[in-house]
């Protein structure tokens, strides 16, 4: 009886330090610290976004970083939270495979993307805005007419 607080201790040890091992080395593995980071070429550790990679590296956007389209720019804590929330949710959809062949971004993430573009194309569409408010404004969506921009 005397041991058994011991041996628990022990086990709990060691199965932490094995999720902690395998995580701090899956995360090598897969170049997690990249993400940490603005470079877009952090995006094609998985080799699924290339094509999506390849295609901003020949838009008119190619001077933009990616999360300065898909990483909310008005908070830190949101900005952040924002990436690991895709992240997780990338790494789990790649390592299971359970993702549409034609990637295609959520609802989430299409309304980050949506208020990056009026941050950046304000004086370009000011205008717009203004309409939009009179009638309705969630019928302004620049993904409407603009889907392929950017990749």
């Amino acid at each position: 009886m005397k041991w058994l607080p011991l041996a628990l201790f022990l086990a709990v040890a060691a199965v932490f330090g094995l999720v902690v091992g395998l995580g701090g080395y899956t995360f090598y593995q897969a170049r997690g610290y990249s993400y940490l980071t603005d470079d877009p070429a952090a995006c094609i550790n998985c080799h699924v976004m290339r094509p999506q990679y390849e295609s901003w590296r020949h838009s008119t956007h190619r001077n933009v970083v990616c999360n300065d389209c898909h990483a909310p720019q008005d908070d830190f804590v949101n900005r952040w939270y924002t990436k690991a929330l895709s992240g997780w949710n990338h790494a789990v959809k790649f390592t299971t495979g359970d993702f549409p062949e034609n990637i295609v971004i959520g609802e989430r993430g299409r309304h980050v993307a949506i208020n990056n573009c009026l941050h950046c194309h304000e004086p370009l569409v000011s205008h717009m805005l203004i309409t939009a408010d009179r009638h309705n404004p969630d019928d302004l969506s620049c993904l409407r007419c603009h889907s392929d921009v950017g990749h």
